[in-house]
């Protein structure tokens, strides 16, 4: 059964909305782990919009099961990662005026950069993962790029409109976790997972990880943050 990671970034935006102090990513960060979470997920943009540096190094210095740090492939960024040195570093794609992630990461059209990130990544000791989306020449991409993990994207299977155009999309997610396993590449998942189609997910076999942020802080609103984590680690667990 999958882990479950959380992402902290919806408590930072909530901040920024005010350009306060109020909520505190960190404190929330310390909250999900102690009510299960087995890692921390941080985005740290380039325009800084929710997460920051100063977020960053005390997440680092706070978190005790395993922080993720998501990231672009970004020179500045890189060197902050490797300043900070988070357990693992997701490589995402990364676009100025997108509301959230839209879509994985080329690593075929972009191989070049992507590839010299991840050595630089992981000759700092850092476990790197690629966000892709759930295609087999993506996955032995990212195994030549010398990747640890793939992070499959569910936001397509997320949208699905039907029952049918759901199970096609979840196919892919399948055959696309066994394929990065027959390449031995290790499999994450996430991306507009929510109370109602995680437990599909987390049935897949091989799946390490469920990362997830937006539903687990939207439902924290009515339950509790605690509540929430608690939830939704039921259903990763199946």
């Amino acid at each position: 059964m999958p882990k479950l990671g959380v992402n902290v970034d919806h408590v930072a935006t909530l901040r920024q909305a005010r350009g306060g102090i109020e909520p505190d990513p960190i404190y929330a960060a310390v909250v999900c782990e102690l009510a299960g979470a087995d890692s921390i997920v941080a985005h740290l943009r380039e325009d800084r919009r929710h997460i920051n540096d100063n977020d960053i190094r005390l997440l680092r210095e706070t978190v005790k099961t395993k922080l993720n740090l998501e990231m672009s492939i970004n020179k500045e960024i890189v060197t902050v990662a490797k300043k900070v040195l988070p357990d693992e570093a997701t490589l995402v794609p990364e676009k100025r005026k997108e509301l959230t992630t839209e879509g994985g990461l080329d690593i075929v059209k972009g191989f070049k950069l992507i590839e010299r990130a991840v050595q630089e990544l992981k000759s700092k000791g850092i476990v790197v993962s690629l966000f892709i989306d759930p295609a087999k020449r993506q996955v032995e991409a990212s195994k030549k790029a010398g990747a640890d993990f793939v992070e499959l994207h569910t936001g397509t299977y997320a949208e699905s409109k039907s029952r049918l155009e759901s199970k096609k999309r979840l196919k892919k997610i399948i055959d696309a976790t066994s394929f990065a396993h027959s390449v031995g590449i290790g499999v994450n998942a996430g991306h507009g997972l929510n109370y109602l189609n995680t437990i599909a997910v987390a049935k897949i076999s091989g799946i390490e990880e469920l990362n997830i942020g937006h539903s687990i802080i939207s439902r924290a609103i009515f339950v509790g943050l605690p509540e929430a984590v608690r939830q939704m680690k039921v259903l990763a667990n199946g």
